[in-house]
């Protein structure tokens, strides 16, 4: 079937690329225990679809994450190509010596843009929080790792309301300054609007950091997530997180419903012309997959239509 129709947009990016979250920040998130071998071929699928990047697992305390507990076998477990990027999250310098010895190329750290939420996921203030990444990213730059920096409560926290523009554009920058090469901007709650979206990055780039060092990380509690994309894209962002079916959340912000579903995001970019490099058939057969094994349906809509009708098809 040759859904959807393309109608390019010249104002948009020409490449977009998608870092798919879904293993790590999609699979923390289940009540129950995603057995290891699931999530090793969760992840080798998502390489066969088309994804360049594929955020494997985080080397987290296992009872903080118990969902994440098998990181070193998870890594052991999965194909490792040249053309494929398996990123992971570290907290501190324990977690990154254990992806070290993982042979992890790429990490990712988790700062919060407001205090309440640093508080409650990291344990430490907002002020301190940077004392804890900086050797963190140091030490990973010195072994020539890539160095991902999340940023979350970017444009709403359920404690403290609103979070000014400005604030995230300041930690945004220290993240970057730090040695970040590229930072997301994370709507964990959900509650960003395409306005709001356009205007922080506008902030963060007059704020000195680039605009290729951007990406998005957009929840869907309220249906905004491709809207806020789009807007993020207009604004010149070509880095978009999405999570293959739409799994996650957060486990320290109940009021987080899933991601923005990778198969929703491509049909998207595929109705733009935008080249990103996944075949939304072959990623569809994976969340269908991964949703048997899981007992419980996707809240893609793409992932609806779409597997409906290759139900009927088969």
């Amino acid at each position: 079937m040759s859904l959807p129709m393309v109608v390019p947009d010249p104002t948009l990016p020409r490449h977009v690329t998608i870092w798919e979250v879904g293993p790590r920040d999609g699979l923390q998130n289940e009540s129950g225990i995603v057995d290891t071998a699931t999530k090793i071929e969760f992840i080798g699928r998502l390489g066969e679809a088309g994804l360049s990047i594929v955020e494997a697992t985080s080397f987290v305390r296992p009872d903080r994450v118990p969902q994440l507990a098998d990181a070193a076998e998870v890594m052991g477990g999965i194909t490792r190509r040249p053309d494929l990027r398996h990123p992971a999250l570290v907290p501190n310098l324990r977690g990154l010596a254990s992806a070290i010895d993982c042979q992890v190329r790429d990490i990712a750290i988790f700062a919060s843009a407001t205090e309440t939420f640093a508080q409650r996921n990291l344990g430490r203030g907002y002020d301190d929080q940077w004392q804890m990444f900086d050797p963190v990213v140091s030490s990973a730059r010195e072994h020539g790792m890539g160095v991902r920096g999340y940023l979350s409560m970017c444009f709403g926290d359920p404690w403290e309301g609103p979070v000014p523009a400005d604030q995230v554009a300041a930690a945004a920058k220290r993240l970057y300054d730090m040695g970040c090469e590229t930072i997301s901007l994370g709507d964990t709650i959900g509650v960003a609007t395409p306005g709001q979206a356009s205007d922080l990055i506008a902030r963060l780039t007059d704020a000195g950091v680039p605009l290729a060092a951007l990406g998005v990380h957009f929840h869907d509690t309220y249906g905004q997530a491709l809207a806020n994309t789009l807007a993020a894209l207009r604004s010149g962002v070509t880095s978009v997180d999405a999570s293959a079916g739409g799994l996650g959340g957060c486990p320290y912000a109940k009021a987080a419903t899933g991601n923005l579903a990778t198969e929703d995001l491509v049909y998207m970019l595929d109705g733009l012309g935008i080249e990103h490099g996944v075949d939304l058939d072959a990623l569809v057969e994976t969340s269908l997959w991964l949703e048997a094994r899981l007992g419980r349906p996707s809240s893609s809509r793409v992932l609806r239509a779409r597997g409906d009708h290759m139900r009927k098809e088969s």
